[in-house]
C-alpha cells in the first residue's frame, strides 16, 4: 500500500510537468486528466490506509482536504484548458 500511495504521489507532479511540454492544449489537458485521477487514486489509498489502521484519522483528515484542494484547482485548470481549445 505504502509503494502505491508513493506512485499515486509522484504520478501528479510528473504528469503535470509531462503535459507542459506538450506542444499543445489538447496534449497539456491530457496529462491533467491523468493527474486528476492519479489524485483521486491517492485519496482513495489513503482513505483505506485509515480503514486498515496505518493512517489516524486527523492525518487522513488533513491529507484529505489538501488533496480536495489540488483536486479542485487542477479542474479549473482543466477547465481553463478545455475553453481554450474552443476558441
Amino acid at each position: 500500500m505504502v509503494s502505491q500511495i508513493n506512485r499515486c504521489s509522484i504520478s501528479v507532479p510528473s504528469n503535470i510537468a509531462e503535459g507542459s511540454g506538450r506542444s499543445s492544449n489538447k496534449e497539456f489537458s491530457y496529462f491533467i486528466k491523468v493527474a486528476l485521477g492519479s489524485l483521486f487514486e491517492l485519496e482513495t489509498q489513503l482513505i483505506l490506509s485509515n480503514e486498515f489502521g496505518i493512517i489516524k484519522g486527523e492525518t487522513l483528515s488533513s491529507l484529505v482536504s489538501k488533496i480536495i484542494k489540488l483536486q479542485k484547482m487542477l479542474t479549473k485548470f482543466l477547465t481553463s484548458l478545455e475553453l481554450s481549445l474552443k476558441s
